[in-house]
């Protein structure tokens, strides 16, 4: 196995196991339980759920691999904070989405070839990226799950 493709094989393993344990985490947590927030006047659980849909729905269009899947929730979890917009899915509904969500990331990933994992993502000029080669797809996954990590650790304090 060549260094490429083993390097992009340790990101997505790392991806798939971070997607795993917050499935995981999502099966203990009741809706109830989503409904409270992590800390006083801090973030609901149900808002991190919906934050992180958002967030990789996102990667979809910068990584170019297709239109986002639930663009509607841009506004509720990315451009405001939790509780300013009132009307946001229910628990249901967003487990649902992440679980249809993560199949189809999870079905793009495996069909990129690993030399693509190298390229310029959309956020990036050509010239920009001809200077910082690093900042490339697979950079972005990289950031992807430190930033999913971080939450499953929110969440975890829900328990």
């Amino acid at each position: 196995m060549n260094t490429m493709v083993l390097a992009v094989k340790i990101v997505l393993d790392k991806w798939r196991s971070s997607i795993k344990n917050f499935d995981d985490l999502l099966l203990e947590l009741s809706d109830e339980t989503l409904l409270r927030e992590i800390v006083p006047s801090k973030n609901r659980g149900i808002y991190l759920l919906g934050h992180l849909l958002a967030v990789h729905d996102d990667m979809l269009v910068l990584l170019d691999m297709g239109n986002k899947l639930y663009p509607q929730w841009n506004d509720a979890f990315l451009k405001h904070a939790d509780k300013v917009i009132s009307d946001i899915p229910g628990c249901t509904e967003l487990r649902q989405a992440w679980i249809i969500q993560a199949k189809a990331i999870q079905q793009k990933f495996d069909a990129l070839p690993s030399e693509q994992w190298f390229e310029k993502h959309r956020a990036i000029s050509d010239q920009d990226f001809a200077l910082e080669p690093h900042r490339n797809k697979l950079n972005v996954v990289l950031t992807r799950i430190n930033h999913l990590q971080y939450h499953i650790g929110q969440l975890a304090l829900l328990k």
